[in-house]
């Protein structure tokens, strides 16, 4: 470790001079040292082996004993090396290890020392630094003989102690002996000093004896043959994850040093806390900061935790009306105001922080709004700004299209209040009517300055729907599997999933944790697109269970898709948003819900709750769930709301409306019963008329009006025999064969995650509605665990949703939505005509249809799909031609020709016949009349007129003087008794080569 400040203890000096002069000086430094050195004192520890102060160059990290025995970095960048006041230190970010080379310790005897300075408030199973090689699973002979520290475990009996020891296989045992939990780091940097001497290892904690053990091993049976010794930050059991610490200085002795020996050689205390103290202002500034951009610019709240990497810490501000001591930044200054905070750390040090605080100013907020140009969605018209808190009010130049704040909103007596009082709900146009568009003006007031900014938004029409004719699902595999997958029925049959996409993954991440869980698929209120959330987690990286709950993602990955094939994401970027607060310790399982209350979509997931931003409790640690709202999933309401908080722990929670009220079912995540939930490990349901509505305590007789009421518990592992999360609830289509006569089915789907994924329930709303504690669903004859099959194969915590034709075939496909194929058909009533379009898919069919008979022709918008026009007289027949819509997603189509009521009855047909090597036109007439008719024929190679007796026919012979004609189309034209009509007919094409 390098001094920040401090020079080097005398000791230490020497050592490090005489290092150096023998290097440079040979035979002189000799003469000198003999001539005036002092005898050795008692307490003067041997050089290292290895001393690893890390520096680094390039992918090695510098042994600065002078040995040249550098250690090789994987993982790792310059971005992962920090300063902390001249002092290098290494963040070991579960991301990277060193590999150390043989010949640090031999092996020719037991006595080894390791000196190990760390800080760490991540408890895990990791390695701090180990002694062997050979990664496997425990009891193994794949994993190789080892001595380790933990500097942090994550285990029942060392919870949050340092854990060390050494295993050699021996027989049927796995041979691991530890020592004694003998307690857990110091505050800041500790230096951790394990000491093996014969057949003892002794840990010491900054210079003090914490534990010791016994043994029967030799290091000769640890100490590899190969080139690698051990590693800083790996460990050698398969599954653990890397290590999460910050490392300053690593030391090894082939020897064991004495209890004085290393107390003299290890940083000392006026060292490590320089260091820790650098450290600490470094990493506490963006905490601090919380949601300001930079220490110049404060217009938010700071946040001033009680403790930060186990120092605690009191804040105190220079001008408390601007800035309290508990960070509340005052937002009734006129002017800029610059403010110094300091914090007393249990160290003995005291840091400052230097802010300037802003004068409010509405325009900032204003200047935050982002609106879209185009929606579909209700719009999130904030009521206070973002940036200074300033009160806003919105107007709206169109009510009826987009509403303004409403002045006389209250919110409700149970449930989240509405964040836009009422404002920007939209009235979409109806489908084929096109756009709209509205101004929207915000007015904001503060500190006695107020201005306004207006907004104009276009509101989109309803978009085409359809019935819908299957289903879609999204999952992912395992904890070594961490990405989407999708599934599509054969058709409108729930229990006929097959993979999509050839079975490849749809999403992999390449940001955040890099990993994607849990994905939850819901289609938007108006149903003409859908949104996807999920768990931003990545076990397979080397994440470990405890440090997933305690340092877990604060975001949700969000996209959204038209076709389930085409996934944007919403925020467009490359990256989660943030929805979770910094005491927060996971993001887990993100589902969504629309609120018909609030007009808005309720996110809702399960996190551990902390005291601070730097998770320094260890107590009331247990899952609860958490929801925010959103309109956009762009932007979510903040901090997120309680809303299960039983005192156990609880995750996984899904809902779905039935009648009046919401039905939800979730996860009891304690390992056995939890109040009157009987079982751990399983599902349970409740039921509430508010979505919002806060839960305190699973309770069979819960007013739902103001909460939620328990009505079943241990839902599944009665019938399946396993252990059950993520569940889901689908409302089964109409003409579904797994659906009732009523219409009523519902399929329920529980994940057994040790046993194959997703089993399914065949239910009715009816029974889920019905279930009490008198009478409870799980308990019927009628609730039966489906056989396995037809399912996707071996789904993970997942979502399943019903989706129209046309996304069917696209997912199929794997390809946009296609337009479905359409047919028009043509009646008359008199001269009224009417054209019907049908969509192949039975959907909505918009845009227009085009009448035409002889020269005459008119296009009509289609409304509920029909089209409707007068025909004027001298019409006699007519055809229908569907135009499609802007949309593209029906085709065109043309109704067959329709005589009208009342026309004539003079028909004509043409044929073609050679004579002399040219081809004539041969048009042969009949009057069905019962008077006589005046006829005329035209064709592109003459008229012809004739009189035509009732019931006669006749025939015109037209040449064209052509071998060869294409196909065409001639007019017979007639008048009969007063009456005249005009009628289309074709030409073959003829040849007489």
């Amino acid at each position: 470790m390098r001094s920040p400040v401090p020079p080097l203890t005398p000791t230490r000096t020497t050592r490090a001079s005489r290092r150096l002069l023998a290097a440079g000086l040979g035979g002189a430094l000799v003469l000198g040292v003999c001539a005036a050195a002092p005898a050795a004192a008692a307490d003067d520890a041997p050089a290292p082996t290895a001393h690893y102060d890390m520096t680094h160059a390039g992918n090695q990290l510098l042994d600065v004993s002078g040995n040249s025995r550098n250690a090789t970095l994987t993982g790792f960048t310059d971005a992962s090396f920090a300063d902390a006041g001249g002092d290098a230190v290494l963040r070991f970010k579960a991301d990277g290890y060193a590999s150390l080379p043989k010949g640090l310790v031999t092996g020719s005897d037991n006595d080894f020392t390791v000196e190990y300075t760390v800080s760490t408030q991540t408890a895990a199973n990791q390695f701090g630094w180990v002694i062997g090689d050979g990664v496997g699973a425990w009891n193994t002979t794949q994993l190789g003989n080892h001595v380790f520290v933990n500097p942090r475990s994550g285990e029942s009996a060392y919870s949050n102690a340092v854990l060390s020891g050494i295993r050699v296989k021996s027989g049927t045992a796995n041979g691991e002996v530890r020592l004694p939990n003998g307690g857990g780091l110091n505050p800041g940097f500790t230096t951790l000093t394990l000491v093996g001497s014969g057949n003892a290892l002794t840990l010491y904690r900054d210079g003090a004896k914490i534990s010791t053990v016994t043994h029967t091993y030799a290091m000769s049976s640890i100490i590899s043959s190969g080139n690698v010794l051990g590693y800083l930050g790996r460990s050698l059991y398969t599954g653990d994850a890397l290590l999460k610490a910050d490392v300053t200085d690593v030391k090894f002795w082939d020897v064991a040093l004495s209890p004085a020996q290393l107390g003299a050689s290890m940083p000392t205390a006026a060292q490590k806390a320089a260091s820790t103290d650098a450290l600490l202002r470094a990493d506490l500034l963006p905490t601090v900061l919380g949601a300001n951009a930079e220490a110049s610019a404060v217009t938010r709240p700071l946040s001033f935790p009680a403790s930060y990497n186990g120092v605690s810490l009191t804040w105190t501000s220079s001008v408390p009306g601007v800035i309290s001591n508990t960070g509340v930044v005052s937002r009734e200054i006129s002017e800029d105001t610059p403010v110094t905070v300091t914090v007393a750390t249990s160290l003995g040090s005291t840091l400052s922080f230097d802010f300037t605080v802003l004068a409010p100013s509405p325009s900032a907020d204003l200047d935050a709004i982002v609106l879209a140009a185009r929606t579909t969605e209700n719009l999130p018209l904030v009521t206070k700004g973002s940036v200074n808190g300033a009160a806003i009010t919105w107007t709206s130049s169109d009510p009826a299209l987009i509403t303004p704040t409403d002045p006389g909103y209250a919110a409700g007596p149970v449930g989240l209040a509405d964040p836009y009082a009422g404002g920007g709900v939209v009235a979409r146009p109806a489908y084929g009517t096109g756009d709209r568009t509205a101004t929207l003006t915000a007015h904001a007031t503060i500190a006695g300055q107020s201005v306004e900014r207006s907004f104009t938004v276009t509101v989109a029409e309803h978009a085409r729907s359809a019935p819908d004719a299957g289903y879609a699902a999204a999952y992912f595999k395992s904890d070594g599997d961490e990405k989407i997958y999708q599934a599509a029925t054969s058709g409108n049959d729930f229990f006929t999933f097959s993979p999509v996409n050839g079975g490849a993954a749809v999403i992999t991440s390449t940001t955040d944790t890099k990993g994607l869980r849990d994905p939850y698929i819901l289609r938007s209120h108006d149903g003409d697109k859908y949104y996807m959330v999920a768990t931003d987690l990545c076990i397979s990286c080397g994440t470990g269970w405890g440090p997933a709950q305690s340092a877990g993602s604060l975001k949700i990955e969000v996209w959204e898709s038209t076709d389930l094939v085409h996934w944007d994401r919403t925020n467009g970027e490359n990256s989660g948003i943030v929805v979770n607060q910094p005491e927060a310790g996971m993001t887990w399982a993100p589902e969504a819900y629309w609120d018909d209350d609030l007009q808005s979509y309720v996110v809702f997931f399960a996190s551990r709750m902390y005291s601070d931003a730097a998770h320094t409790n260890s107590d009331k640690l247990y899952a609860r769930m958490f929801a925010v709202l959103t309109r956009d999933f762009r932007t979510f309401t903040a901090p997120p709301a309680s809303w299960q908080d039983t005192g156990y722990a609880r995750i996984d929670s899904t809902v779905t409306k039935i009648g009046d009220y919401y039905y939800r079912f979730t996860k009891n995540e304690e390992s056995g019963a939890a109040g009157t939930l009987e079982a751990g490990k399983d599902i349970f349901l409740e039921r509430s008329k508010t979505l919002t509505a806060p839960t305190a305590s699973s309770n069979w007789n819960a007013d739902p009006s103001q909460t939620w009421q328990l009505t079943d518990t241990r839902m599944t592992s009665l019938k399946t025999g396993q252990s059950g999360e993520g569940p889901e609830i689908v409302k089964l289509n109409a003409g579904d064969p797994n659906n009732n006569a009523q219409g009523d089915g519902y399929v329920f789907l529980v994940d057994n995650y040790s046993a194959g994924g997703y089993r399914a329930f065949v239910t009715s709303g009816s029974e889920i509605a019905s279930s009490s504690q008198s009478d409870r669903l799980s308990q019927r004859s009628s609730w039966n665990v489906r056989p396995v099959g037809g399912l996707p194969t071996s789904p993970r915590h997942g979502a399943f949703v019903s989706v129209p034709q046309t996304v069917l075939t696209a997912m199929h496909d794997w390809t946009g939505v296609t337009a479905v194929a359409s047919s028009t058909t043509l009646t008359a009533d008199k001269r009224t005509v009417t054209a019907t379009v049908a969509a192949a898919d039975k959907g909505d069919v918009a845009g227009s249809v085009t009448f035409s008979g002889g020269d005459w022709s008119v296009t009509v918008p289609v409304q509920d799909g029909v089209a409707r026009t007068e025909v004027p007289a001298g019409v006699s027949a007519v055809t229908a031609n569907y135009d499609g819509y802007r949309d593209g997603l029906v085709s065109a189509s043309a109704s067959a020709p329709l005589t009208l009521p009342g026309a004539l009855d003079v028909t004509a047909s043409a044929t073609t016949r050679c004579v002399a090597g040219k081809l004539q036109v041969v048009v042969t007439a009949h009057n069905g009349e019962a008077k006589s008719a005046e006829v005329t024929i035209r064709t592109p190679y003459g008229d012809k007129t004739v009189t035509l007796a009732a019931g006669a026919s006749t025939s015109a012979a037209l040449a064209t003087r052509l071998a060869s004609i294409p196909a065409g189309s001639f007019t017979l034209a007639a008048t009969a008794g007063g009456v005249s009509a005009e009628t289309p007919a074709p030409i073959p094409a003829g040849s007489c080569g």
